[in-house]
């Protein structure tokens, strides 16, 4: 079983939902951070996905940097994930939203992330427990720079960020004003990095974590799509489940999620052409620290359409960061801010690992099972639970 402590931000509901479910991840606990919106409002939303699936007794949650190592906060826009950085859905905050407006004080109020992941990390035997990160990598930058002995300790960092471009992958990155665009904020930049590329530059270059590192760009993420399939999966459970497949669904956790999708999917539609449904991002980073057990969902860290390519040998990539410029210049006068310059190492250099494909059908079914696992657990909580005053 891997060890990991999730850090992180809609799509992080998915991400919470695989570390806290799956049969080989052992989630350490779950550190906040600046990014969809403010660190007040993703500690608030990450208290309240526990809730939803039935763990917010077993995760522990501790907010982390309100922002950049050395710029200012910055927040996605309102029509990707809303003003609460997750909206949506009506379902999320509806059970228990005083005890979870409690414990959000509560995380606010208790040890840092820094000093929770440490702490974590140093409970685990060497080797065995994965940082996987879902947002900006200030936090994490944080932990290895307070703690550089814990760069030797972790098996590995997980990150979703980044792009790649340049036909990494088959995956549609969308074009803007006519021009083919690399980011999903700005034309060069993806947003968890952009808003603090001096931390996801300290963590790729890092000459001890990037050889254990697995980034998640966009170039992937834009090819797990979240279809009408598997909406239909999500929803109702695998067809020989012998659920209708018509109505609102299984549970209300499955709607909120098929909900939380669908908030994004028309910008996803008209800005990156994605037209068979949004891209999922974070669980990627979490399926990720699956790798060489068990329970391995497969990703493909060769080309595999590269002449003679047989899926033997491994990819490696050193990552710059593009750390010159602000977001405004970013924004609006072309600035590279916040890409991600990928090249390719020789064979058997040690560098960062940059899959360009993944077995989905297999993602997505360990996804719901994930589903399946916490409508058990909520229906249990349900069962115990005190009948209300007459």
């Amino acid at each position: 079983m891997r060890s990991a402590v999730l850090r992180g931000f809609c799509w992080d509901a998915f991400a919470i939902l695989l570390a806290a479910y799956h049969p080989g991840i052992r989630l350490l606990g779950i550190s906040t951070v600046h990014g969809n919106a403010s660190l007040e409002k993703t500690t608030k939303n990450a208290l309240a996905v526990l809730a939803a699936i039935g763990k917010q007794d077993a995760v522990s949650v501790h907010a982390g940097a309100a922002h950049a190592l050395s710029r200012a906060p910055a927040h996605a826009p309102a029509d990707i994930h809303g003003e609460s950085g997750l909206d949506g859905t009506t379902l999320l905050l509806a059970p228990g939203a005083a005890r979870t407006a409690a414990r959000t004080a509560a995380a606010h109020a208790g040890p840092g992330a820094v000093d929770a992941m440490a702490a974590a990390l140093r409970g685990c035997a060497p080797g065995t427990a994965w940082v996987a990160a879902t947002g900006a990598l200030t936090n994490v930058a944080a932990l290895f720079a307070r703690h550089p002995e814990l760069r030797d300790r972790v098996a590995g960092v997980t990150a979703m960020g980044g792009s790649v471009g340049d036909g990494f992958t088959a995956a549609p990155m969308g074009v803007v004003d006519g021009i083919p665009r690399l980011g999903n904020y700005t034309q060069w930049a993806e947003f968890n990095v952009l808003i603090d590329p001096e931390a996801a530059a300290a963590v790729l270059a890092d000459p001890v974590l990037a050889p254990k590192t697995t980034l998640v760009p966009l170039d992937l993420t834009h090819l797990v799509l979240a279809t009408r399939d598997v909406q239909d999966l999500l929803l109702y459970g695998p067809p020989e489940s012998g659920t209708p497949r018509s109505g609102r669904g299984k549970t209300d956790l499955r709607v909120m999620l098929v909900e939380l999708l669908n908030f994004f999917a028309a910008t996803y539609r008209d800005v990156f052409k994605l037209t068979e449904g949004p891209p999922l991002h974070d669980p990627l980073a979490v399926a990720a620290v699956l790798a060489g057990t068990q329970h391995e969902i497969v990703f493909h860290d060769f080309d595999a359409r590269k002449e003679g390519s047989d899926g033997q040998e491994r990819e490696r990539f050193a990552v710059e960061v593009v750390t010159d410029g602000t977001l405004d210049d970013a924004r609006h006068r072309g600035a590279q801010t916040g890409r991600t310059l990928v090249t390719p190492l020789p064979p058997g250099a040690p560098g960062v690992r940059i899959p360009r494909g993944l077995d989905v059908g297999r993602f997505w079914a360990e996804v719901e099972r994930c589903c399946e696992r916490a409508d058990e657990a909520n229906r249990k909580i349900l069962a115990t639970a005190p009948a209300p005053a007459a």
